[in-house]
């Protein structure tokens, strides 16, 4: 039985005030939660939110982090400097780092690499543009970043693993995949995961789903079968909005 896991994904907002008061809010919220919930604030943010999370069950988690331990990486986040801070998960290929700031399917595998040899549960981000929907090229993209995004990493490692399917199309737009979209690529990834590695790895995968998730639609998405969590961007910035998200099976 997968365990649902819903993700905040804070992106470039909240101070840290504002990141320990929204810290600060959900602990007590979802404190009695049997899903595995994970907050990934700013890089500026993580101590602060990581203190106040302390002995929650609440995951801390980053955004993105650097491809190497250490060295001349300016402006870079180690994995190193992550862990020192008690970050527990990471968000790796996320479309924003794809496609605003070049990432490659090769970097993002040493990523999710380095994390899973540190300890850090990689949530490995796939998804098609609109113009790549539209040219019914979803499966091939989907199951070429899973692919390469994976690539050299073993079936025993998986555990450390999560995959965010995110159409780039319906992140911050608005816009979301129907419950039914969602879940036959959902289906896909699970199917691809089989050839990779075995079924019985398939069947285990948690396989989130990111693009505008929202109060109003998460239980729709999360009834499907193959959709086992959240990445949650704009409606993870308040307690109103990602409460219900997180309770969606309690509406």
């Amino acid at each position: 039985m997968r365990t649902p896991y819903i993700a905040g994904n804070w992106k470039m907002h909240k101070t840290i005030g504002e990141a320990e008061a929204l810290a600060g809010q959900l602990r007590s919220a979802v404190a009695n939660t049997a899903h595995t919930v994970m907050v990934a604030p700013p890089f500026t943010a993580l101590q602060a939110v990581g203190a106040v999370l302390k002995g929650s069950n609440i995951k801390l988690g980053a955004q993105n982090m650097a491809a190497e331990e250490a060295g001349a990486h300016t402006g870079e986040i180690s994995v190193l400097m992550l862990k020192d801070l008690g970050v527990e998960a990471v968000i790796l290929g996320h479309s924003e780092r794809r496609h605003t700031y070049g990432e490659n399917n090769a970097l993002i595998n040493a990523k999710v690499k380095l994390a899973i040899q540190h300890g850090l549960t990689a949530i490995l981000c796939v998804g098609e543009t609109l113009e790549e929907r539209e040219a019914g090229r979803v499966n091939a993209v989907v199951e070429e970043q899973l692919e390469l995004g994976l690539d050299g990493v073993s079936e025993g490692q998986l555990g450390q693993v999560v995959i965010a399917y995110e159409p780039v199309w319906a992140i911050g737009t608005g816009k979301t995949a129907t419950p039914e979209d969602a879940d036959a690529v959902h289906q896909i990834i699970r199917s691809r995961l089989a050839g990779l590695y075995s079924q019985a790895a398939a069947d285990a995968m948690v396989i989130q789903y990111g693009g505008s998730v929202k109060p109003d639609n998460a239980s729709g998405l999360m009834a499907k079968p193959n959709i086992d969590g959240a990445l949650v961007g704009g409606a993870s910035l308040t307690v109103e909005q990602f409460l219900p998200i997180v309770q969606y099976d309690k509406g």
